[in-house]
């Protein structure tokens, strides 16, 4: 095997990536590893695009290998990799974000970049795995604009410190919902960002905007470290030229379309509706002119994309005008609404951004309807889960249903992400709680009306959180040859996200933020639009904040009726046998008699779980069954055996006591049976425990001196 190894610092960790020729079939290949985290990169692109879907053709894979845990997993009944796992299509996205803005959107090649986790350590494989993948690409011979380089800034759960590349990996026994408290993935370079995933716990804009600086500066590191390999080892790029659009394909945009669409846009009445009639104008004049001539067609929609686009630019930079009308930092009308559905429901939220609407619908389950996490990376239970749907009648189009993409996964785990650091503890609230959004119109940013509309749901389903979570996203329009000139868009509509530069969504309450994803279509944007953009999505999250506790001000003081009721009590973790009982059978009893669902914790901690009254029922013969009797608690008790020293008297299902016949009475009795009788009630105090030997002492006279009669 020929190996070379190039090895760079970054913190606590040492990085080492080593090329051979392991992979040698592959256009760019790089085995990257820090500790004992090791990742497989690598880069193809296919000879030519003669099967161009008509799009740019990237594909990311992020391959979960099962063995790189050291454990086999899957089912019973199969044991290898399937279907690529949530936290593999989120990295696949987190990758693709990255790598996508850095190449020229002409080439009609097919590209795949793969990552596949060899091992995973103590270095999380996500960030090892950009870093890779940027390196992969930048020594083949593929045309991409790198290189990048990827850091993380986190702060686990029960630390003071954010640390660079921290990492702790969920386990079977993770008890926190999440393992930090502030996760800021960034990708960088030459200085500019290129791509953010972040989770906080209410963060301040000021703290979020120090750690864009703070990742800005690890990240040139390894970005220098790229460019040295790059020096040594790169191969010469293909040449792919730009293709030359006919000018006729412009004249006859200006002369037929361009004035017209430029009215609309002036006079803010330019929706997607009249940019679809635009284009369909512009194609219909082509085809008096090129007859039989279907590439045409494609030239033509690039030059429509690109001057559309420079239009679009032109209306915010140079006239401070949107497409629609409204002023830079306005946001959409807003309607909410909590609950009103359906009473069978256990909470529900609409809500409206201009034509962009959203239903959520709260569901509450037991701790037994937690999800159970069992993969290459992440173990655990998860009690608290956003799914998000986007069905082809939001846009007004056909569709295929079935089946989940990336981007329906990657936008329900931001919703998730942006909720769930308000979520009330188990020990506070111990619901499963799983909320589903449905996009039921779309024009913009819909992630974000989850967040908002999850939060009208979880509100108006009795859900105690820590405080309401509202969510936006910030557009740019940015002059790419001075970039002080810029313009900020608050609230972007789907053209304004089409056309514009950035699609910045920020998430939070009114102390601070909770999650943030940045997508970009440029090489990088300058961390000072970004600290500006951050202030702008305060102020819209603000007012939207308003008209959400507008509607419903605090969340309801209970749970819906139809939502199962949770009780619970504690027991000492040596009476869980006893519960449970052999083989299950009294806990399967109780289940039966009350029709409650019962889940025990090891430390002792039960759960009950029921309608109508069925949870309290089980929860009191639980309590009965493991009660700990005190020295001077009284009870009425009924005598089950008559006996020549005294009485056993039942004082509970579970508990038995013995009324000494010198107790039974403050007169000496001869005949215990002359003065009780099985099945008769008694009052009973408790004089005495034996631990050691499991007894109860009781006395009848110490209750009631005067119950006991004395016979002549």
């Amino acid at each position: 095997m020929i190996k070379q190894e190039y090895k760079v610092q970054l913190g606590e960790h040492e990085i080492v990536a080593e090329f051979s020729n392991l992979v040698d079939q592959a256009h760019g290949a790089v085995i990257m590893r820090s500790g004992d985290t090791v990742v497989l990169a690598t880069a193809c692109m296919s000879a030519n695009g003669d099967h161009n879907p008509g799009f740019f053709n990237l594909q990311v894979e992020y391959q979960e290998k099962f063995y790189a845990s050291g454990e086999i997993l899957g089912s019973r009944f199969m044991r290898r990799e399937g279907r690529p796992s949530e936290t593999a299509i989120l990295a696949c996205r987190i990758i693709d974000r990255t790598l996508r803005p850095l190449f020229s959107h002409h080439i009609k090649n097919s590209i795949q970049i793969v990552v596949t986790v060899l091992s995973v350590g103590s270095f999380d494989p996500v960030i090892l795995g950009i870093n890779a993948a940027s390196l992969a690409l930048a020594v083949s011979d593929i045309p991409w604009n790198g290189p990048v380089g990827a850091v993380a800034l986190r702060r686990p759960v029960g630390e003071k410190d954010i640390a660079l590349n921290r990492y702790v990996r969920s386990t079977e026994k993770s008890t926190s919902e999440y393992d930090y408290d502030f996760d800021l993935l960034v990708c960088a370079r030459q200085g500019r960002i290129t791509m953010i995933e972040s989770m906080a716990c209410q963060v301040s804009e000021e703290i979020m905007a120090q750690s864009f600086t703070d990742a800005i500066s690890a990240i040139a590191t390894l970005e220098q470290f790229q460019k040295d390999i790059i020096a040594k080892i790169a191969k010469e790029k293909r040449d792919i030229p730009l293709p030359v659009v006919p000018t006729e394909l412009a004249d006859v945009f200006h002369t037929t379309v361009r004035d017209i669409l430029w009215n609309h846009l002036e006079n803010g009445t330019a929706d997607k509706k009249v940019f679809h009639e635009v284009e369909e104008t512009y194609r219909n004049a082509l085809r008096e002119q090129y007859v039989d001539r279907d590439d045409i067609f494609a030239q033509a929609h690039h030059y429509y994309e690109i001057t559309v686009d420079a239009m679009v630019h032109e209306l915010a930079l140079s006239h401070g005008k949107r497409a629609d009308g409204r002023t830079l930092d306005q946001v959409r009308d807003l309607y909410a609404q909590a609950g009103g559905l359906s009473p069978l429901l256990h909470g529900t939220g609409i809500f409206y951004r201009g034509e962009t609407h959203v239903l959520s619908v709260l569901t509450l389950g037991g701790p037994e309807d937690a999800y159970t996490m069992d993969g290459m990376e992440t173990k655990g239970i998860k009690r608290f889960m956003h799914h998000y749907n986007f069905p082809p009648f939001s846009v007004g189009e056909t569709g295929r249903f079935g089946g989940l993409n990336r981007r329906e996964i990657g936008h329900g785990a931001l919703a998730e992400k942006a909720l769930v650091s308000v979520i009330p503890s188990k020990e506070v609230f111990p619901y499963t709680i799983r909320v589903v959004s449905e996009c039921m119109a779309s024009n913009g940013s819909t992630s974000q009306a989850s967040v908002c509309a999850s939060t009208l749901a979880l509100m108006d389903g009795g859900v105690p959180l820590l405080a309401p979570v509202a969510g936006i996203s910030v557009g740019l329009m940015l002059n790419t040859e001075d970039v002080s000139q810029y313009a900020l868009l608050t609230d972007i509509q789907g053209v304004e996200d089409h056309y514009g530069d950035m699609d910045f969504k920020v998430a939070g309450t009114r102390n601070g933020i909770t999650a943030i994803q940045l997508d970009i279509k440029l090489d990088g944007i300058p961390v000072d639009i970004l600290v500006d953009a951050l202030g702008s999505a305060k102020k819209a999250r603000l007012q939207i904040l308003d008209v959400l506790q507008q509607t419903i001000a605090e969340p309801r003081l209970d749970v819906s009726l139809h939502a199962p009721k949770i009780v619970s009590l504690r027991i000492y973790p040596s009476q869980i046998g006893m519960v449970i009982g052999s083989g299950g059978k009294t806990i399967n009893e109780i289940r039966e008699k009350t029709g409650a669902e019962i889940t025990i914790e090891e430390d002792g901690l039960v759960y009950c779980i029921g309608k109508n009254g069925s949870a309290e029922m089980a929860r009191d013969m639980i309590a009965n069954m493991t009660k700990e009797w005190t020295v001077g608690e009284t009870a009425q008790g009924t005598v089950r055996k008559v006996l020549e020293i005294g009485a056993i008297v039942s004082i509970s299902p579970f508990a038995d006591g013995l009324v000494h016949v010198s107790e039974i009475a403050p007169f000496r009795i001869e005949k215990v049976s002359d003065y009780l009788t099985e099945g008769q009630m008694v009052p009973v105090t408790v004089v005495a425990i034996d631990k050691e030997r499991d007894r109860i002492s009781l006395s009848i006279k110490k209750d009631n001196p005067e119950f006991i009669v004395q016979k002549k």
